[in-house]
């Protein structure tokens, strides 16, 4: 009893006492199922391939990408989403490399799907940037810009030879309109209404995303911002997200992650199926850079990071980080 009678009345702090009692009462949980692990595979290459702006993380060989999926496995992970890395040679104006049933990102489905069988969601990039000499998400016009009725489709193709190598989700990451209608319907007509597609519905034109240029060795000339969303704008990420729905879209997406929280919120709130959101290579360098100088502390600000992103309403996050912070869950 102080001077002022029972006050305070209420004590929060009571709930926040201990470990066990912030563990008891704790809102949002992680757990390893809510991961997805994106990976790069690169042709050609003997050794994985460091990528110096996302330390830790690189492009794999083939084998290196296999040992990534099974240990993925191990650590509770649900998928893991696979990026293709062409030689460069290999690149055209079309991106015939990502449809050639033995490019590389075909192959990797295969030999991924091969050592891991259904023990782990194998999900592929549906994208033409990787495999483009210009860089682009689309094929481009006589004018130099991204035709999005043509590009469709080359989507429409890339479905039915990424569903035939063993994807199990496929990921449409372009930003066209139309592109998961045609994407469904493409898929549906080869019998393969079991793939599921994973929406791309709120993908931002992003300064976060530059070392996942250096991981998927882009040729961009030029940005994307006539397709990609304005960071500025929110009300268009909704009508984004119907038309996606409309068109079949099993699961949304909102990219980047962290700086887009309210995007992820706003989705959430306004769907009944699994939002997942993407944390993205920006979003990785900059924890792993300021943790090298010494300024955070790397493994809490990892798991605050991945924590605010479920609490925002993602039922599953792609993350780097993915095996990692499993295998500490487990």
């Amino acid at each position: 009893m102080t001077k002022y009678g029972s006050f305070p009345g209420a004590r929060p702090r009571r709930l926040r006492t201990s470990p066990v009692m912030r563990r008891m009462v704790a809102e949002t949980r992680l757990h390893p199922a809510d991961f997805i692990l994106p990976a790069f595979v690169r042709e050609g290459v003997s050794e994985p391939v460091p990528i110096a702006a996302m330390p830790g993380v690189v492009q794999h060989t083939r084998d290196s990408l296999k040992k990534a999926a099974l240990e993925a496995v191990e650590a509770g992970v649900s998928g893991i989403m696979l990026f293709g890395v062409p030689e460069e040679s290999k690149k055209d104006a079309q991106g015939t490399v990502g449809t050639d049933p033995d490019g590389i990102l075909q192959v990797a489905l295969r030999d991924v799907r091969a050592e891991v069988g259904d023990d782990l969601l194998v999900m592929s990039d549906l994208c033409l940037d990787e495999f483009t000499d210009h860089g682009h998400c689309g094929v481009l016009d006589a004018e130099g810009r991204v035709d999005n009725d043509a590009t469709l489709e080359r989507y429409a193709e890339m479905a039915q030879v990424q569903a035939d190598a063993g994807a199990h989700v496929v990921g449409p990451s372009g930003m066209m309109d139309g592109q998961i209608g045609v994407i469904r319907d493409a898929l549906d007509q080869i019998g393969r209404e079991d793939v599921a597609v994973l929406a791309y519905t709120a993908k931002y034109s992003s300064a976060f995303y530059g070392p996942f240029r250096e991981a998927v060795g882009s040729s961009l000339q030029g940005d994307r911002k006539t397709y990609q969303q304005d960071p500025a704008n929110w009300r268009e990420s909704l009508r984004e997200l119907e038309l996606d729905l409309v068109e079949g879209a099993d699961m949304v997406m909102v990219k980047p992650a962290g700086p887009y929280l309210d995007i992820l919120a706003r989705v959430a709130d306004a769907v009944d199926v699994p939002v997942a959101a993407y944390q993205i290579s920006g979003e990785y360098a900059m924890i792993e850079a300021a943790a090298e100088k010494g300024w955070i502390d790397r493994d809490r600000a990892i798991v605050e990071t991945l924590t605010g992103i479920k609490r925002a309403g993602a039922r599953n996050i792609l993350t780097y980080w993915a095996t990692e912070v499993a295998r500490q869950l487990r």
